[in-house]
């Protein structure tokens, strides 16, 4: 199955070439779980006309929003393997593979945006990049993924009482369903295009995201309440196959890398924009926005999760760093 998958997923980049990428001599294909329009989407094409420009037109990017190459977990495969170029993923999936990845998982990790960015721009992001090497894939630039609060159908989250029992989907991270446990929630793993099905069945009552993500799946639409406790600000990660990075020759490779880190700024533009535009759809669409909220009694119900995750000393001392940086 997953061998079909793939020769799939290969056919049907191939058959959504443009004519101008067909006149590239390389044209790396990129994937998205994220519609047309969004920064990560809007980003990553973005660093493909940096690239082209800057190597007269030898290298292009073709983009695959919308999860048209499947969803994270099948496309994480896809990339290590080279039948995907590049990958937009969320960090949550990478976790039980690259341990780097946890830190910047970890609720509460960061301060707030600018926090984060600090850290993620300097010598930690650099590190936590290279230690995708190892296991198939190149990290090329860190790009926002915003603040994740959590959304349910069924009435407004005032306090951590209120998650008590509550069925909320999470990335397939086991940091992410021990964070859910730790909450008194029950946590269920499942994939971002299920969601919104779900909710609305049923199955679950509610999720976690940012507000571009809450806006652009339309989940806003089945689960009306919406509280900003913000536990997460994890960056999503821009990788690229190991297969077809060793394909390029040093130039090349350092074209690429550059074009993705100075995607990075356009990126936190768009971003800051769509967040914005997102909220103001929400909220005028009736949505209950819980923005009162005491998240120390959330933060304090973190340590046992800290305490399971953060084992190796390479990681206490990623987490020691993170939290001494201003």
């Amino acid at each position: 199955m997953k061998v079909l998958k793939t020769l799939a997923a290969s056919l049907l980049a191939t058959a959504a070439l443009t004519s101008a990428s067909l006149a590239c001599e390389v044209t790396l294909k990129s994937s998205d779980t994220h519609p047309d329009g969004y920064p990560t989407v809007e980003a990553v094409k973005q660093m493909g006309k940096l690239l082209e420009e800057r190597t007269d037109g030898r290298i292009c990017v073709e983009v695959f929003h919308s999860a048209q190459l499947g969803e994270e977990k099948d496309t994480i495969e896809q990339t290590k393997f080279g039948v995907i170029d590049l990958n937009r993923v969320s960090m949550g999936p990478f976790n039980n593979l690259v341990e780097e990845t946890k830190v910047v998982s970890l609720p509460y990790i960061f301060k707030g945006v600018d926090h984060m960015h600090t850290v993620m721009d300097g010598p930690i992001g650099d590190e936590i990049l290279a230690a995708f090497e190892p296991h198939g894939y190149v990290g090329l630039a860190f790009y926002d993924g915003g603040s994740r609060s959590f959304y349910n159908k069924v009435k407004p989250i005032k306090s951590i009482e209120d998650l008590e029992g509550m069925k909320v989907r999470v990335m397939q991270s086991d940091i992410f369903v021990d964070m859910m446990s730790a909450l008194g929630a029950n946590a269920t793993p499942m994939p971002y295009g299920e969601v919104y099905s779900s909710i609305q069945t049923g199955v679950i009552d509610g999720a976690e995201n940012n507000w571009p993500s809450y806006e652009s799946s339309g989940h806003f639409e089945v689960a009306g309440y919406y509280t900003l406790d913000e536990h997460l600000i994890v960056p999503e990660v821009l990788v690229m196959s190991k297969k077809s990075w060793d394909n390029l020759s040093p130039e090349d490779q350092a074209a690429v890398r550059q074009a993705a880190k100075d995607s990075v700024p356009f990126m936190r533009e768009q971003w800051q924009a769509r967040e914005k535009a997102s909220e103001e759809k929400v909220r005028a669409a009736g949505v209950e926005v819980v923005t009162e909220i005491d998240k120390e009694p959330f933060m304090a119900a973190m340590d046992s999760v800290y305490e399971k995750h953060v084992t190796s000393e390479n990681l206490k001392d990623l987490v020691a760093r993170i939290r001494a940086t201003d």
